[in-house]
């Protein structure tokens, strides 16, 4: 599996089209189950709307883990969940679940305008939602002089790797974040800008979020 964003903090947002309204809204979901849990908030909260429509990415990512689902719940075949579904994976988000309830406002909106309207209301959802990206890779431990370590502060900083935790003691033990890709290439760094004095104490597997 590799590096994914996904939604930190829920997002919500509306649109009007023809009088309808469109309550739009984004979730974090780890499977099925919770995706569905939001579905079921909205249908309770907004129990006098006509629509409750929905879309979802749960599961372990790029994997045949993975679960995409829609429902148009009542609106004419493939002019709501598909959409909202659409937007989730032109975002390329994972683990994400997507509700739009609507409010009927008195005159059709054509499926062309179905369309519009449902991929509007999650797009505003999107963009009010907090969105992050997970990363895979290892915690490296390197314990350094005092001088080392504020050589590879700036080492690290350039390769754009997230603040390392510092540890001062009679040496400076230095935790880092890399991503897989960068294995490799940080720790010949640390080698070449230490003089091969730098002693990996420890790596981890890890997952980080920026």
């Amino acid at each position: 599996m590799g590096d994914y964003r996904t939604i930190r903090t829920s997002g919500q947002g509306e649109i009007v089209e023809k009088k309808s309204r469109f309550i739009g809204e984004v979730h974090f979901a780890k499977d099925l189950q919770e995706a569905e849990s939001y579905l079921a908030a909205a249908r309770k909260k907004y129990y006098d709307a006509r629509h409750h429509c929905f879309a979802c990415i749960t599961g372990t990512p790029d994997t045949p883990e993975e679960i995409l689902r829609s429902n148009d719940d009542g609106e004419p075949g493939g002019t709501a969940g598909k959409p909202m579904l659409e937007v989730l994976t032109g975002e390329g988000l994972h683990y994400a679940a997507a509700v739009v309830t609507r409010y009927f406002g008195g005159t059709l909106l054509g499926t062309g305008g179905l369309v519009r309207a449902y991929t509007a209301a999650i797009r505003a959802a999107v963009e009010n939602a907090e969105i992050i990206t997970v990363i895979h890779g290892r915690k490296l431990s390197y314990q350094v002089t005092y001088s080392q370590a504020g050589k590879l502060q700036y080492v690290y900083a350039g390769e754009q790797l997230p603040q390392p935790e510092i540890e001062y003691g009679q040496e400076v033990v230095m935790h880092l974040l890399v991503p897989d890709h960068k294995i490799d290439r940080i720790k010949k760094l640390t080698i070449d800008a230490t003089n091969g004095q730098a002693r990996l104490i420890g790596e981890s597997l890890c997952e980080y979020t920026i």
